[in-house]
C-alpha cells in the first residue's frame, strides 16, 4: 500500500492558500478516483482506495504544516510501510514557478518546515516527493503572509494544470516509474504562446 500525503493546514481560513496545495492535490485525487477522505486515523484525515491498480491511503495531516511529521510517523508505523518506496509527500515550493512540478526520491527540506518535521520524525530524508511551485515570494513580502495568501485567477489556472500533471506523475510513481516521472516533469514548462 502507498501512503500519499498532501501537506497543508487544517481549518477553513487556510483553504485555497499557497501553503495548502498538498491538500488541494489530495482533494483532486479523491475526486478523480472516487475516494472519500473523511476517515480519521491518529492526527490525520484519511481515505482508502485504488489508483491505477494500486492500493492507496490518501492523507491530509491535521497537525498543522510545521508538525506534519508527527502525523505521518504515526501512519508509517501503524501501516508498517517502507517510507523510501511507499510514502509519497506532495507540497508547495516557492522556488518553482506557479504550477511547475519537481519530483525527488530524497533530499533536504530546502527550508520547508513541514518537510523538516517529516525528516526529523522519520529519521530519514529518503522518501519520494512531488513539489508543486507556487511562485517566488515578491521582494517586500513576509514569507508567512505570502504562503498563506491566495492565488490570482491566472495563477489558479496554472495551478489546475499543475494538479493535472501531479495526477499523472502520481500514477507513474505508483507504477514504479519515478525516474520516468522525473525526466518528464522536472523540466521547465514553457508558457503557452498567445
Amino acid at each position: 500500500m502507498f501512503i500519499i500525503a498532501g501537506l497543508g493546514n487544517p481549518t477553513l481560513q487556510y483553504e485555497g492558500t499557497r501553503h495548502n496545495v498538498g491538500f488541494d492535490v489530495i482533494d483532486m485525487l479523491a475526486d478523480r478516483y472516487n475516494i472519500s477522505v473523511d476517515g480519521r486515523k491518529g492526527r490525520a484525515l484519511i481515505g482508502k482506495g485504488m489508483i491505477g491498480g494500486q492500493k492507496v491511503l490518501l492523507v491530509k495531516p491535521q497537525t498543522y504544516m510545521n508538525l506534519s511529521g508527527e502525523s505521518l510517523r504515526e501512519l508509517v508505523n501503524y501501516y508498517k510501510i517502507d517510507e523510501g518506496h511507499e510514502l509519497l509527500v506532495i507540497y508547495d515550493d516557492i522556488s518553482l514557478d506557479v504550477g511547475q512540478l519537481r519530483i525527488r526520491k530524497k533530499g533536504s527540506a530546502g527550508g520547508h518546515n513541514g518537510i523538516k518535521n517529516i525528516i526529523a520524525n522519520l529519521g530519514t530524508d529518503v522518501f519520494p516527493r512531488i513539489k508543486i511551485g507556487v511562485g517566488e515570494k515578491p521582494k517586500k513580502y513576509d514569507l508567512a503572509d505570502y504562503v498563506l495568501g491566495h492565488f490570482s485567477k491566472e495563477d489558479r489556472e496554472l495551478m489546475e494544470e499543475g494538479y493535472d500533471r501531479a495526477d499523472h506523475a502520481v500514477g507513474m510513481i505508483l507504477n514504479g516509474e519515478i525516474e520516468a516521472a522525473m525526466n518528464q516533469y522536472n523540466r521547465k514548462v514553457k508558457p503557452k504562446e498567445a
